[in-house]
């Protein structure tokens, strides 16, 4: 249990989707049963009716409010006027901690806790990148402008938090070896989630779930999926679970290929549920930092085939069977092959339960989380 004072602390963010969301909403149910008082500002404009139930439930917990407003997803002038709402907001919140979450929840964070600076109200600045303008290419115009943008806010940062040593790195590439204080801090799972999670009757024999986006390779799953059942000689099915930008592209496609019997597509809906629709998981992303989406499966105790991509590695072993390389079906089909015809591939393959467990829990990370804000607001005058 947290010994100190309870903290007021306020977690500021764009999307409430996908991954961040769900770390955000972690940390804030540790922390408000720890006896803290937490609140959240993210977008307005974006997530659906599946967020808008996940909100719901953690409501009660915000003590400090749930605050939405527009906030864009590239750079614009409408960026100011939400700063300023933001600004006024938060100030009467008085919060001890403002945490930013990938690259506009970073930008919000740091400037209103500097502006709060400013007016002599010290208040703790963290970020955590979540991968976000970490994607970015250096050798690009806009990665150049972004990637400056981020060493440039170092100065209004007290530290840097990330989600694993891969993003570490990537941001010491990039950006360039951080100014500010740094630590990795690994995602977490609920206590409550470290359990097998039963097949429907007709199970299929693949799940796909996340974004309906490029990034995270929907199309390389449905092209490797086509080139495991040539392989095996049979036909086979999937699930695919999400919404998102490309979903009516990816719905053509799997018609055109002649799969649209055997795929089925639906609406995003809570992890477990979708678990429960498929054998084996694939996630053939071509870029992450830490997807939660691995740790959700692993603690569900079902195999998963993976990317060789991010802090995936860091979870599942670097020399990991279950590892393909991004972007390549062929690789992809190779290890989905492999898993329906090794009878003992996730015995085999897959991490040991009771080490991973001990590793990537919720209560450890927001542990380790809590420790990192009592630090920094201990070092505060007269605090």
């Amino acid at each position: 249990m947290d010994a100190g004072r309870p903290l007021r602390i306020i977690h500021c963010f764009r999307s409430p989707v996908g991954g961040i969301f769900r770390h955000v909403r972690d940390l804030v149910e540790e922390h408000h049963a720890a006896g803290h008082e937490v609140g959240i500002l993210c977008d307005s404009s974006t997530g659906g009716a599946h967020e808008e139930k996940l909100f719901e439930a953690i409501l009660p917990k915000l003590s400090l409010g749930l605050t939405r407003l527009p906030i864009r997803r590239s750079i614009s002038p409408s960026d100011l006027a939400a700063l300023y709402r933001s600004y006024s907001h938060i100030k009467s919140l008085r919060p001890d901690v403002l945490h930013g979450h990938g690259a506009k929840g970073g930008v919000v964070a740091r400037l209103i806790g500097s502006l709060l600076r400013v007016n002599r109200y010290c208040v703790a600045r963290l970020y955590s990148p979540h991968g976000g303008s970490l994607h970015y290419d250096r050798k690009k115009l806009s990665g150049q402008v972004v990637l400056r943008l981020e060493r440039l806010q170092e100065w209004l940062t007290d530290n840097l938090v990330f989600v694993c040593d891969y993003e570490r790195r990537t941001y010491a590439e990039k950006v360039g070896t951080p100014r500010p204080p740094a630590r990795v801090i690994y995602n977490g799972i609920r206590d409550r989630e470290f359990k097998p999670v039963p097949l429907v009757p007709d199970a299929a024999d693949f799940l796909y779930i996340g974004m309906m986006r490029d990034l995270k390779g929907p199309d390389v799953f449905f092209d490797a999926f086509a080139r495991t059942e040539r392989a095996l000689q049979r036909p086979l099915t999937a699930v695919m679970v999400g919404d998102g930008p490309d979903r009516d592209r990816y719905h053509e496609k799997i018609t055109e290929l002649g799969l649209g019997r055997r795929i089925r597509m639906l609406d995003a809906m809570p992890a477990t549920d979708a678990f429960a629709l498929a054998r084996t998981v694939v996630v053939p992303s071509r870029a992450e930092a830490m997807p939660y989406i691995v740790l959700e499966v692993l603690s569900a105790e079902k195999p998963l085939i993976a990317t060789r991509v991010g802090g995936i590695p860091e979870v599942m072993g670097n020399d990991s069977a279950a590892l393909a390389t991004p972007g390549d079906a062929e690789d992809l089909a190779a290890r989905m092959v492999e898993s329906m015809t090794d009878a003992k591939w996730q015995e085999r393959v897959m991490p040991k339960p009771q080490a991973f467990r001990a590793k990537f829990s919720a209560s450890v990370m927001a542990g380790d989380m809590m420790a990192l804000y009592r630090e920094l607001t201990e070092q505060r005058p007269g605090a």
